[in-house]
């Protein structure tokens, strides 16, 4: 295995702010940037140094506008690396906040040392968990900052009133030098030591982000969904916690596991509970984390592809696209339609309001719990709750100018230089859409025979020549005949046709949230705190406030043509 050899921190404009080698003699930080920056976007994430002596695995992390650089000069697992990058990251954001700026970084070396040192020493990787990492790293407060800068001894916690940096030596004294810096880490690893809250809170999150593809014939190609389950824990003490889930309209272990294809699992997670009963049993860490992730296949694996069909997903809108309208098929029209069961804002209260009622209405539903414990107001809705409805349709770089873009509903932009129009509708003009759904339609103006051959000059003269040998007393043209002109117009028309169909857009793409919805159908149907095997949670506490479910596609609904 091999080991970490540096981390190299860059701000927004390539300048090292922070640069920390934990062994061996890796390239230095203003060596590998300029290699890095050589390759053309977009970068892999492990780039393979040619230049360097001995040649070098350059690792790579963007967060937040900072960019992350680790080389290796020796042979090792890449997902390692990639993954360690990704908890310093995390370690970062624990201590410093997010989102990670470079002015943080710069203000609190003393806390990033610290904290590299933890995460990993001569190379080998050692605690990783944020949340344990607090118990080893002395953070500074604004009381040791006050009294530092008057020259007073300051109140971190690993130094004890009775203990000074030469305790056991004085006159007469054994001379025996006493650890004065606490090494006595957390027994869980990702929970730090005793964690105390006023108010004792659980939160469950549920996101799920939609990957739609569909045929020009409207028959679903691909339809998967990414879930993730995050978690916050504001609970005092150590607790052990039971949380069930529930897929579809019955309980049922092999539903919830064929629903959640791939899962991953927080390291606090038992397996061996998830492999039988399919429930997560686990001691949270403190804070928010990712308990679990992912996958769901919304189409039914077992049945044949051609046999799928959109009514299947039951998605809260969708899109149809038509091209090569018009006398000379220089038009388009997209039409989008929305299902009225989802709750779009404007028939009731506001959207934040709209999306605590959705996720109490739903706990109501699935827990038998009492909507005053829940986040938001009970009862105020009925439906989820739709909304930021964005479609998006990308133009070819061979159209000129986009006229007479029109849309019944929403509020359509498009700029010369831009690639794509953007449709935007509210939530209120969502709610008054009808059955028929809302349309979009716009021409498309590519370049001109004159544009591409140059035969017209700018003074308006033609750039034919003559002969001088011509008579110049010819006879006047006849006129020609009408069937001549509309068998030309029509030839004409056909060839603007084939030419405006290379501009027509190859594809459209659907954005929108839905809050109180998933498309898995997957649903929290207990959390359950073990009191005989938690500890320091008093009797009779009930911290778990609520569930909130929500669905987004960025992009992720793509109708093809």
């Amino acid at each position: 295995m091999g080991l970490i050899e540096a981390v190299y921190i860059y701000n927004e404009r390539n300048n090292a702010i922070v640069t920390h080698t934990f062994t061996a003699r890796p390239p230095p930080a203003t060596t590998v940037l300029p290699l890095y920056l050589a390759h053309s976007e977009p970068r892999p994430s492990c780039i393979y140094l040619t230049a360097t002596n001995p040649p070098t695995l350059l690792f790579s992390m963007l967060q937040d506008g900072l960019l992350f650089l680790s080389p290796c000069s020796t042979d090792t697992e890449p997902l390692v690396v990639l993954e360690f990058l990704h908890r310093v990251a995390d370690a970062l954001e624990e201590f410093l906040g997010a989102p990670l700026l470079a002015s943080k970084l710069e203000a609190n070396y003393d806390v990033i040392a610290q904290v590299l040192g933890e995460m990993c020493d001569g190379g080998l990787i050692g605690g990783t968990e944020a949340n344990a990492l607090r118990d080893v790293v002395d953070t500074p407060t604004w009381m040791g900052r006050l009294l530092g800068g008057v020259g007073l001894p300051g109140t971190s916690p690993a130094l004890g009133p009775s203990q000074t940096p030469f305790s056991g030596m004085g006159s007469g004294g054994s001379g025996s030098l006493t650890p004065t810096l606490s090494t006595a880490g957390s027994q869980i690893p990702w929970r730090r030591n005793n964690v105390r809250h006023t108010s004792n809170e659980m939160y469950v999150d549920i996101v799920e982000t939609l990957s739609v593809t569909y045929a020009p014939s409207g028959r679903p190609l691909a339809a998967f969904a990414n879930g993730s389950i995050a978690f916050t824990s504001k609970v005092s003490g150590v607790p052990d916690l039971l949380l069930s889930l529930r897929a579809g309209s019955g309980p049922g272990a092999e539903k919830v596991k064929r629903t959640m294809e791939r899962p991953v699992f927080h390291p606090c997670v038992r397996l061996a509970r998830w492999r039988d009963h399919a429930e997560l049993s686990f001691v949270p860490p403190d804070g928010r984390f990712v308990l679990a992730g992912y996958d769901v296949d919304l189409l039914d694996p077992s049945a044949s592809p051609l046999s799928a069909k959109a009514q299947d997903l039951n998605l809260p809108a969708s899109i149809e696209i038509k091209t090569g309208l018009g006398a000379t098929g220089s038009d388009f029209e997209v039409r989008l339609t929305v299902s009225h069961r989802f709750y779009t804002g404007s028939r009731g209260a506001s959207s934040s309001s709209g999306i605590g009622s959705a996720a109490a209405s739903s706990l109501s539903n699935n827990l038998g719990a009492r909507p005053s414990t829940l986040r938001g107001n009970s009862g105020e809705a009925k439906a989820p709750a739709l909304e930021d409805l964005t479609v998006s349709i990308p133009i070819s770089s061979f159209v000129r100018n986009i006229s007479d873009l029109r849309a019944t509903k929403g509020e359509a932009h498009w700029s010369p230089g831009d690639t794509a129009i953007e449709w935007r509708i509210s939530a209120k003009e969502a709610a008054a859409i009808s059955s028929a759904g809302c349309v979009l339609r716009c021409s498309v103006v590519g370049e001109s025979e004159d544009d591409e051959m140059g035969t017209s000059l700018s003074n308006g003269m033609k750039a034919s020549t003559y002969d001088y040998d011509d008579d110049y007393q010819t006879d006047t043209p006849k006129p020609k005949s009408s069937s001549n002109n509309t068998a030309n117009n029509a030839a004409g028309d056909k060839k603007k046709t084939r030419q405006n169909a290379v501009l027509m857009p190859g594809s459209a793409s659907l954005s929108f949230g839905v809050k109180g919805w998933l498309a898995s159908g997957l649903k929290v149907d207990s959390l359950v705190i073990d009191t005989k095997r938690s500890k320091g949670l008093g009797e009779g506490v009930r911290p778990y406030k609520g569930v909130k479910y929500l669905t987004v596609s960025r992009k992720g609904i793509e109708v093809r043509c």
